[in-house]
């Protein structure tokens, strides 16, 4: 299935349940609450899977990890208490499998880089083409390593470039909050960018 910030929440809805049906039996909402949690999933199916995406940097696992959110949202949905703070909670499960993920194939995901990164290399602007992989391989590095709160305004401000507001109001913080973490994120990120290069010379 491919993922865009244009898909039906229908479809994404069809796969959840039939992703449900095969692991762990057919779930099901009252008719009132499946409209409404097919209306929310709409809303927020796009910037989701987004997320995923940046943390990820790889589509079909990205997919995955929506799909996996959507699904728990799914059979969480009838029990949440605020079903108006759903779209921040689907974007932070969506990031923390998204983190697992990577926790999880750490290696695997290395080894995928290195060839991608060779593979993109050309005759005609090898020197040019490494430089560039070099610096992105840097700054995913440098994202990666950073604390999961800072990582997530990241992601969100200069990844997804929402504006702090949007931010503050996805992830419940105060706006002052939101930019205090970029901030220091910021200033992190610089740092560990630095000590990268230092690294190499």
């Amino acid at each position: 299935m491919v993922l865009d910030d244009t898909m039906s929440a229908a479809w994404a809805l069809a796969d959840v349940l039939a992703g449900s049906r095969g692991r762990a039996g057919p779930l099901s909402l009252e008719p009132a609450l499946e409209r409404e949690f097919e209306a929310r999933l709409r809303d927020s199916s796009g910037l989701a899977f987004r997320v995923a995406l940046s943390v990820l940097r790889r589509r079909e696992d990205a997919e995955d990890v929506a799909q996996e959110a959507f699904l728990r949202a799914h059979r969480s949905f009838g029990a949440l208490r605020d079903r108006d703070r759903f779209r921040a909670w689907l974007v932070r499960t969506a990031f923390r499998l998204a983190l697992d993920r990577i926790r999880g194939e750490r290696r695997r995901t290395r080894r995928e880089d290195a060839v991608a990164v060779e593979a993109r290399l050309t005759a005609d602007s090898v020197e040019d083409d490494a430089a560039r992989g070099e610096l992105r391989a840097r700054v995913a590095e440098a994202v990666a390593a950073l604390p999961e709160k800072l990582r997530l305004v990241t992601v969100l401000v200069a990844i997804e470039e929402q504006d702090l507001a949007s931010v503050a109001r996805l992830l419940e913080l105060p706006e002052g909050t939101v930019k205090s973490r970029l901030h220091r994120a910021r200033k992190e990120l610089a740092e560990r960018l630095r000590w990268l290069a230092t690294e190499t010379h």
